[in-house]
């Protein structure tokens, strides 16, 4: 709860608008997520393999948590803090569900585990940013911070599953070949890579 009430002086900073566009889950927008962790954009024309692997990552990660969420039924902080969340079109349906674990952490560390393994060279910045993808749902003020927490747990599960995939091994392996082409041609990053390293700044505050 003190996380929680210390993140909602982060509204309207660079990490609240880190938030919003954390908590859109659609593609293409959200495969240019770690752009900037990664140093290389991630499209579906340059990458297909890739882009396809993360959509699907994403529903894996994302139903892993169903039963706990179901299960647990755990209010959301907004609902007890009365303050706003940086989704408000999405309040409505968030009440209806649980918070614990958190989706958006299970599928945001997923994610950074799976790109960690495609790029070991750049796995401390695409860590940071899956553990940043999950505690942007707290400045949301949608999850607790044990809500995130464990959502990182559950994607150390789903990507352990996914290893012993050979659907998922041989997408994988496309994977890798593809990213090393793209960095051959050493393009740009999607995001506004500095404004995004000052809001997982603003993050790593809450914690001192």
């Amino acid at each position: 709860m003190d996380y929680s009430r210390r993140s909602l002086a982060l509204r309207d900073s660079p990490a609240w608008t880190l938030a919003i566009s954390d908590a859109y889950l659609m593609f293409p927008h959200a495969a240019g997520t770690f752009s900037c962790a990664l140093d290389a954009p991630i499209t579906e024309a340059d990458t297909p393999h890739l882009y396809v692997l993360l959509r699907r990552s994403l529903i894996d990660a994302g139903l892993s948590t169903y039963a706990a969420r179901n299960y647990y039924r755990r209010p959301r902080p907004f609902m007890s803090n009365q303050e706003p969340i940086c989704t408000p079109a999405e309040q409505a349906r968030l009440e209806e569900n649980g918070s614990y674990p958190s989706a958006h952490g299970a599928i945001g560390m997923t994610w950074a585990l799976i790109l960690a393994g495609l790029s070991p060279e750049r796995a401390a910045e695409i860590l940071a940013r899956g553990r940043a993808f999950g505690l942007s749902r707290v400045v949301c003020n949608t999850h607790w911070y044990s809500d995130v927490i464990q959502g990182r747990n559950v994607a150390s599960a789903t990507v352990a599953k996914l290893r012993a995939s050979p659907a998922f091994l041989a997408d994988f392996r496309a994977a890798k070949v593809e990213l090393a082409a793209v960095r051959r041609k050493d393009p740009k990053p999607q995001r506004a890579c500095g404004s995004e390293a000052a809001a997982m700044e603003l993050q790593r505050s809450l914690a001192q």
